[in-house]
């Protein structure tokens, strides 16, 4: 499917409610939103060729996404040969301790678990493979560890800070043509979080 010129970009999903919560709190979920949002649409063939399953568990797990709203149909086709989009850019919800009330924070602390647990697998997969990456690919290929002395406000301020400077890429997402020749999916995964709470300062 072609973007559509005029149509309104589509924006993150703010996830509240915790069935959707747990509905995408599954592996081959996640993997197939990651995959739709680094070529879309996709059938259930070509996504299972991405993400290692079978044609008929993606077409599943395509359909219970769609229920829950994260992807829809881009037309054309029909049962596995059928183009899949995804319905948002990606999502937010807030963090388990925020999250409200008990079935909201338990629903919140399963997603993220599994968000976490694929996160640290690419980062592992990416770290094994990198020795053999060509030069250009080595280069743009890292990882940094810093830490800052920020009250919890200006921690605050420098995370919308990032997101600020990635938005500046963000209609490249839905819109195929804005990407320069030569331009490729990049994946930034970024963890912050109170160092102290590994390291407890000595008192």
């Amino acid at each position: 499917m072609s973007f559509e010129a005029g149509a309104a970009p589509r924006e993150p999903r703010d996830l509240t409610e915790p069935k959707a919560m747990r509905a995408l709190a599954h592996p081959t979920r996640l993997a197939l939103l990651e995959a739709l949002g680094r070529r879309e649409p996709l059938t259930a063939t070509e996504a299972a060729r991405m993400v290692g399953e079978s044609p008929t568990n993606c077409a599943f797990h395509l359909r219970t996404l769609a229920k829950y709203g994260f992807v829809e149909e881009a037309g054309g086709g029909a049962g596995r040969s059928r183009p899949w989009r995804r319905t948002h850019i990606g999502f937010r919800f807030e963090d388990a301790a925020d999250a409200g009330d008990a079935e909201t924070t338990t629903a919140a602390a399963a997603l993220g678990a599994v968000l976490w647990e694929s996160w640290l697998e690419r980062i592992r997969r990416i770290g094994a493979m990198r020795a053999g990456f060509s030069g250009d690919w080595s280069r743009i290929t890292g990882s940094a560890d810093a830490v800052f002395h920020l009250t919890p406000e200006e921690a605050e301020s420098f995370l919308e800070e990032m997101t600020a400077l990635l938005h500046r890429y963000r209609e490249r997402l839905d819109d195929p043509s804005l990407r320069p020749e030569g331009a490729v999916p990049m994946e930034l995964i970024q963890f912050t979080f109170p160092a102290d709470a590994l390291r407890p300062l000595e008192d």
